[in-house]
């Protein structure tokens, strides 16, 4: 629950409250209410905006997982997977896409931020029997073929443990399926 609030928004709600205090503070000639929330309000304030900017929102889960997924998730999951799911599904700051880094180290990153692929969703599925999470990218201007060309390099940089299976449900649409080696 905690993950999946924005630091950002409570940030920006603390520091307008605290300088809405510190304005009534000074309209009202208070002025230890006005020197205390004033310049602790509004530096909050505009470094929540800062955060606000710079954020990036978690990605949807496509659908709840099952207690039988859940299982599978707990017997058979590796830890990058586990990361994964974790970093994907909470709010990120500084960054463009979701697995950016992952993403330009597998050199499927364009060189202008606008045709990066987007990760735009996220599954927890079986696949024979393991456990299998799968990325969802919306990837225009990135062609399907340089994705299928890297299917064994995601098995070998997603780690041990894990094979990879990459798919084209829709023309701009790559779903990369990292699937748990029992």
């Amino acid at each position: 629950m905690l993950r999946r609030t924005s630091v950002a928004t409570i940030g920006l709600a603390i520091g307008s409250i605290l300088s809405v205090l510190g304005m009534a503070g000074y309209i009202r000639s208070e002025t230890t209410l006005n020197v205390v929330t004033f310049f602790i309000g509004v530096p909050v304030l505009v470094g929540a905006l800062a955060l606000k900017a710079a954020e990036l929102e978690p990605v949807p889960l496509k659908s709840e997982p099952s207690a039988e997924i859940l299982a599978l998730r707990e017997s058979q999951a590796t830890p990058t997977q586990n990361q994964v799911r974790e970093d994907v599904t909470r709010y990120r700051y500084g960054q463009t896409v979701h697995l950016d880094i992952a993403l330009e180290r597998l050199g499927l990153k364009p060189s202008f931020v606008d045709e990066c692929p987007i990760l735009v969703g996220l599954r927890e599925t079986t696949t024979d029997g393991a456990y299998t999470l799968v990325l969802e990218f919306e990837t225009p201007h990135v062609p399907f073929e340089d994705w299928k060309k890297k299917e064994d390099r995601f098995a070998a940089f997603f780690g041990p443990g894990i094979a990879a299976l990459v798919e084209q449900p829709d023309k701009d649409r790559v779903d990369i399926s990292l699937i748990a080696k029992p």
